[in-house]
């Protein structure tokens, strides 16, 4: 249908509103003040926070009709996401595919259930308190710029070339970048705004599936969970209406995407449909916080009690 169908001018605007916003913050930051260049710094964080979900959208097709607008915003959200998009929209296809199969799914395989050592429980543990984004680091290096791991699912000689160049080309542009301004002048520009955005990104990413209950394959031949069986693995988040519409463009609604994942984030909620998940934002990061970081991360709401 037309009105859940992508659109070229919305994802242009969005496209457009994320640059803006992210050349707002990085003239803000380079402004020789403190309360300036801490404005510069928050508006970057929300700013790249923005770029990883146009990621999203890119790496589905849905942020434009066009297939090469697509492409071409996904490899510019990637470099202000830190992800390469080759790499994303490959992996993140397996994870619609094995979502419900905590072990099949890479992005969550890490997370299977397992006797941690007490120096990991503790580095967890004390991450996840004082808001340290660990999560969100090792989900971008372990998941898409760890090429030993990445090929293990993708065997093709194609696919795999072209996550190499990717990874390649973005760790030159990083390096690039580093080399030219320097060190300083870099964690200056986007140091605090990269911290922020993934301290951000931690609870963001982590409501989507985690601490739900999840079935393990244990090596097992299974089927794939079709699209509308994925609900019950997926949690969404209800914020403030602007937020979710001017901030998140819906990535919020994560049990809708998961059903109707060919549907723009920005159409989500055209579609009426129950989010049995659905929780407020607040209410669930208050209890999710209230859990020590092992025991959400590596255990599920049946064995905890947890509500939500």
């Amino acid at each position: 249908m037309t009105r859940l169908a992508p659109s070229n001018p919305i994802g242009a605007s969005i496209v457009g509103g994320c640059t803006l916003l992210s050349a707002a913050g990085l003239a803000l930051s380079g402004v020789d003040q403190p309360l300036a260049w801490l404005a510069g710094q928050l508006v970057l964080a929300i700013a790249l926070l923005q770029w990883f979900v146009v990621l999203h959208e890119a790496g589905h097709r849905t942020l434009f009709a066009s297939r090469t607008c697509n492409v071409a915003a996904g490899h510019l959200a990637g470099f202000f996401a830190l992800i390469p998009f080759e790499n994303w929209r490959r992996v993140h296809g397996l994870h619609h595919l094995w979502t419900g199969w905590q072990d099949l799914d890479p992005t969550t395989a890490a997370l299977v259930p397992r006797r941690l050592a007490p120096a990991e429980r503790f580095v967890i543990d004390w991450a996840w308190r004082l808001w340290l984004p660990l999560f969100s680091t090792l989900y971008r290096l372990n998941n898409y710029w760890h090429l030993p791991r990445i090929y293990r699912f993708f065997g093709a000689v194609k696919a795999r070339r072209a996550m190499l160049v990717n990874v390649l080309l973005l760790a030159t542009a990083y390096g690039a970048l580093a080399l030219v301004l320097g060190p300083a002048e870099l964690l200056r520009y986007a140091g605090l705004a990269i911290f922020v955005s993934l301290a951000l990104q931690d609870p963001l990413i982590l409501s989507q599936h985690t601490h739900l209950p999840q079935n393990v394959s244990g090596g097992r031949e299974v089927t794939p969970f079709t699209p509308s069986e994925q609900e019950r693995y997926t949690r969404s988040l209800r914020f403030p209406r602007w937020v979710t519409t001017c901030v998140l463009f819906n990535f919020d609604a994560h049990e809708l995407h998961h059903s109707h994942a060919h549907v723009p984030g920005y159409r989500l909620r055209r579609l009426a449909q129950p989010q049995h998940n659905e929780v407020h934002w607040w209410t669930w990061l208050r209890g999710a916080k209230q859990l020590p970081g092992s025991v959400f991360l590596f255990s599920n709401r049946d064995a905890t009690g947890f509500r939500w």
